[in-house]
């Protein structure tokens, strides 16, 4: 559900009707689609209904409070995307450290300032909607990547790189179990971006790729499997390659755009073109067709 010309669907999770009815003529106003929920458990029924794409949850309700709904929310794998922002008047450490916990990203003390409201709203909206259409990029150009947060648990991943593990080991449950601790372990020693781990214990080699810190608590890898370990290592020897040309020729061969290679190595279009000149220099020629043709035989 998203009225036309709608900035959003906000789902106002809050018990008191007046400040249900506030929040709602607030946010209506602005141009957002207003839903309401007046309680943890049936917010999760929503959520589950609707489409949602930002949550401003009270932290203090009856039955399920926001705390134990937002957790409930993060663990669902079709969720977890949505933003979830606290409303309470609550404000030690300890509480706003809960809310985090749970999955929140961000809090707001009661009374609410609007404007201050509005301006959250508006940023987590952008930030979340960058990060669905950087997700969904990853998808379609068969990107095996990961999402994970600070305890190594993935929170998203693309089709490719979920069989990709489930492929290289026996253990179904080695995903959930195993790898966490292994993640957990490599974000403690704080990895370079493009930094690389080994993952030993599964067949074959495969590599785990740190991309970069996409939010506060949340990492993006890559998934390299043997194969294309191999095929950069060759074009590199054989062409006398920097590390990243080889990276840019490996997926100029499999037929991607510069934009395409530059989400799959996150590196800008423009920084794709500059090394593919070097490429060419090297190579010695003229175009990205040609240079996919002589490299072809070593991958």
């Amino acid at each position: 559900m998203k009225e036309k010309n709608s900035l959003g669907v906000v789902l106002v999770v809050e018990d008191d009707l007046t400040s249900v009815s506030m929040l709602s003529d607030v946010l209506s106003n602005e141009g957002y689609t207003v839903l309401v929920a007046m309680d943890g458990e049936q917010a999760i029924y929503i959520a589950n209904k609707m489409q949602i794409d930002i949550i401003l949850m009270d932290a203090l309700m009856p039955k399920m409070d926001g705390f134990q709904a937002c957790q409930a929310l993060k663990e669902d794998v079709a969720l977890e995307h949505i933003p979830v922002l606290f409303m309470t008047g609550l404000s030690s450490s300890e509480n706003v450290l809960q809310g985090f916990n749970a999955g929140g990203v961000d809090y707001i003390n009661k009374p609410i300032n609007i404007d201050e409201l509005l301006a959250r709203v508006k940023k987590h909206l952008s930030n979340s909607h960058l990060t669905l259409s950087a997700r969904l990029a990853l998808d379609e150009v068969g990107q095996s990547s990961i999402t994970c947060n600070m305890n190594g648990k993935i929170i998203w991943h693309t089709n490719n790189a979920i069989e990709m593990l489930s492929n290289a080991s026996p253990d179904p449950t080695w995903a959930t179990e195993k790898l966490p601790n292994i993640v957990k372990n490599w974000i403690m020693h704080d990895p370079q971006r493009n930094s690389t781990l080994e993952l030993r214990d599964l067949s074959g080699m495969i590599q785990l790729r740190f991309i970069s810190r996409t939010h506060p608590g949340e990492f993006l890898f890559r998934l390299i499997n043997n194969d294309e370990i191999y095929a950069k290592q060759r074009l590199k020897n054989q062409f006398s390659l920097t590390t990243r040309e080889a990276d840019v020729l490996l997926w100029i061969a499999h037929g991607k755009t510069n934009r395409e290679i530059g989400q799959i190595i996150d590196m800008s279009p423009r920084t794709v073109n500059k090394h593919l000149e070097q490429i060419f220099r090297k190579l010695d020629v003229e175009n990205r067709t040609s240079a996919a043709a002589i490299s072809l035989p070593y991958i």
